[in-house]
């Protein structure tokens, strides 16, 4: 999940270099959600000793 948070912020930083700024807002709110998404997985699995499959 980190890496598609990856790749939504480099699209997002290309669209906005680009000038594209609709996409380049979504792509980043996209990137948002999934970092903040693995964060609470990670603090979960980090509190149950126990690992999700990715």
């Amino acid at each position: 999940m980190l890496y598609w948070s990856l790749v939504f912020l480099v699209v997002a930083i290309v669209a906005g270099v680009l000038g594209f700024g609709g996409i380049s807002s979504t792509a980043g709110g996209i990137a948002r959600v999934l970092f903040f998404v693995f964060l609470v997985l990670f603090a979960v699995s980090l509190l149950t000793g126990r690992g999700f499959a990715a």
